[in-house]
């Protein structure tokens, strides 16, 4: 048995006992607030009301805990703990000991409320139990998860010419790369964030949308029909020799330098694949997504590489092939090792077992 279900199970037991103790009394809660009241005044008058001190606060409380006390019902539980209470510090003079020993003869009741804080007590730690009991079921599913994934991957053909599926798509991601590099090098920064601009709205695509104050200094500056590298080059100019090249050196330098990491970011690899790839209806989706946005930054060439990738996607093969390269990428040694060995599907039984005993735990 787990950890987490003995710890629920002796969390229900402590609330069964707490609550069949409480029920077994009448009016506690009523007991409670008399306590509070009477606690209240005691620990508020314990030094301003004894010996010589303030005499108006000596007064005040004696007329506050007589009033307490003799407010409360004939009926009330442990009603006489509060009327010895009361008969201790109903005296000419008062001392700290009067005090003590007014909490002690009301020691009766604080048992009952002990009661009520038990019940409360008990309930908190059940739902804190619970919580973990819960946090515990999502660990098994999730280390479930990671087993069965490692089956799925050990029935994978490790032998299956996986270099169908990785070679079109490495020599895409080679080239693609290859080809924004020069993109980025011939078109003005104004081009360059637009095309990010219009990157940003697909998806699959990991591209930010360029930063509004960036995109209106090369909207409304001429230094906006220069490159990106140049600009980068501008701005790590000292502002007197900026001033020489541009006509407002402090705007260039305010929206440029301080955008330079997102400016060293915007590369081609957001429009690589993945590898490897994942199902060929996910695979395809993203080669969908990036071929206009590839056409706009390279060749028919390049394209024509990322449609390649796109028709495999539809061959009766592929989700062997994937199924063979995630195995390839995923499984090492050791989980190559546990699998053979048979302590993957053990693992697997105990943890479902768990599983099944811990939901019904819950």
């Amino acid at each position: 048995m787990s950890d987490a279900i003995e710890r629920l199970q002796r969390a229900r037991e402590r609330v069964e006992s707490a609550e069949a103790a409480v029920e077994r009394h009448d009016q506690l809660e009523a007991v409670e607030s008399a306590h509070r009241a009477a606690m209240e005044l005691l620990d508020r008058y314990d030094e301003t009301a004894t010996g010589t001190g303030d005499f108006q606060s000596f007064v005040k409380f004696q007329d506050e805990f007589t009033t307490t006390v003799e407010g409360l019902d004939d009926d009330l539980p442990r009603r006489d703990a509060f009327e010895e209470a009361l008969d201790v510090v109903d005296q000419r003079r008062l001392s700290e000991s009067d005090f003590a020993a007014a909490r002690e003869a009301l020691q009766p009741a604080s048992e009952l409320v002990g009661l009520l804080d038990e019940e409360r007590e008990a309930r908190a730690e059940l739902r804190e139990a619970e919580r973990e009991a819960k946090r515990r079921l999502q660990d098994i599913e999730d280390a479930i998860a990671e087993r069965e994934r490692l089956v799925e991957l050990g029935d994978a053909d490790l032998d299956a010419p996986v270099e169908q599926l990785e070679d079109p798509i490495e020599r895409f991601n080679e080239a693609v790369v290859t080809a924004f590099a020069d993109y980025r090098t011939e078109v003005s920064a104004r081009e360059l964030l637009e095309f990010a601009a219009s990157a940003a709205h697909y998806p699959l695509v990991d591209v930010q949308q360029p930063p509004a104050d960036l995109v209106e200094y090369v909207e409304s500056h001429a230094a906006g029909t220069e490159t990106v590298p140049r600009l980068l080059e501008l701005a790590d100019y000292s502002p007197s020799k900026l001033d020489h090249y541009v006509d407002d050196a402090t705007a260039l330098k305010r929206a440029v330098a301080t955008r330079q990491t997102y400016l060293d970011r915007l590369d081609g690899s957001a429009l690589q694949l993945d590898w490897p790839p994942g199902p060929a209806a996910a695979l395809r989706r993203r080669c969908e997504e990036r071929i206009p946005l590839v056409a706009r930054v390279a060749g028919e060439e390049v394209v024509a590489m990322l449609r390649t990738v796109r028709e495999l996607t539809w061959n009766d093969d592929y989700g062997r092939l994937q199924t063979a390269a995630a195995a390839l990428d995923e499984l090492d040694a050791e989980g190559r090792e546990r699998l053979a060995s048979g302590s993957v599907a053990d693992e697997l039984a105990e943890l479902r077992e768990e599983r099944e005993t811990l939901q019904a735990a819950l």
